[in-house]
């Protein structure tokens, strides 16, 4: 009787089983699903690169790299025109033969105009040539300035008395005073321990050099501005130059 009353129970759970595996479809394992991708990717990209080739262009040529003619104008205040007149020769020559552009004085607007031509090869040709005009307009001597052209290294740099410390009147004059020295001894010992040029025009104060000379100069400039005495400045700015001169 036992039995009799077991077997259709396990009939029904068979049943149960085989409706279940027909209901359920098999799941993959991730293994199998990375891998599948995988290859699709392969084959995706592999119909991508010989879909899709890459453009060939010709080479540019310099003219069109160079780009259009461009200009720059740097003008020249009144003090500065017999300067010019006289060292135009000097001035003249290096920017049209060493640089190969055009160079002129517009009598009209009182601007040197610097203009690139179709013999400029160096893109960077301009800014030298503008850079050398402007520390000539400035104050400094050619061939202080001519240092621009030959080197990449050296950069102007200006600033103002009153940028330091607000000073007026007498004091003013003082603190320039005390910048120059007697004779222009203070100048030129702050020039020769940097290796820098220094140009006093009135309260401007012009800097031509390398980045680390002028941070030097400037530093013992600011320094007699605020009041230091030149023989500490003296000895600061020589233990600064020693320690760059161990460094380099």
């Amino acid at each position: 009787m036992d039995t009799e009353k077991t077997s259709p129970v396990d009939v029904e759970v068979s049943t149960e089983n085989k409706d279940g595996a027909e209901a359920f479809t098999k799941v993959k394992s991730k293994k199998t699903q990375k891998r599948t991708r995988e290859q699709s990717g392969v084959d995706m990209d592999a119909e991508e690169s010989v879909a899709i080739k890459r453009p060939q262009f010709p080479p540019i040529s310099g003219d069109k790299l160079r780009g259009p003619d461009e200009m720059r104008k740097i003008a020249v205040p009144a003090h500065r025109y017999t300067p010019l007149k006289e060292n135009w020769l000097k001035i003249f020559t290096p920017i049209v033969e060493n640089l190969q552009l055009q160079v002129r004085f517009n009598l009209k607007t009182r601007n040197v105009e610097i203009k690139t031509c179709k013999e400029t090869q160096d893109i960077g040709a301009l800014t030298k040539a503008a850079d050398f005009v402007k520390a000539f307009v400035l104050g400094f001597q050619v061939e202080d300035a001519m240092a621009l052209i030959r080197l990449d290294e050296l950069f102007l740099e200006s600033f103002d008395v009153t940028d330091v410390k607000p000073l007026k009147g007498d004091h003013l004059s003082r603190a320039i005073g005390r910048i120059a020295g007697k004779g222009g001894k203070t100048k030129f010992t702050i020039e020769n321990v940097t290796k820098t040029r220094i140009v006093l025009a009135e309260t401007k104060i012009h800097i031509l050099g390398s980045f680390q000379n002028i941070k030097m100069a400037r530093t013992a400039i600011c320094n007699l501005i605020l009041g230091s005495p030149p023989s500490k400045v003296y000895g600061n700015i020589r233990v600064v130059a020693s320690r760059t001169a161990e460094r380099f």
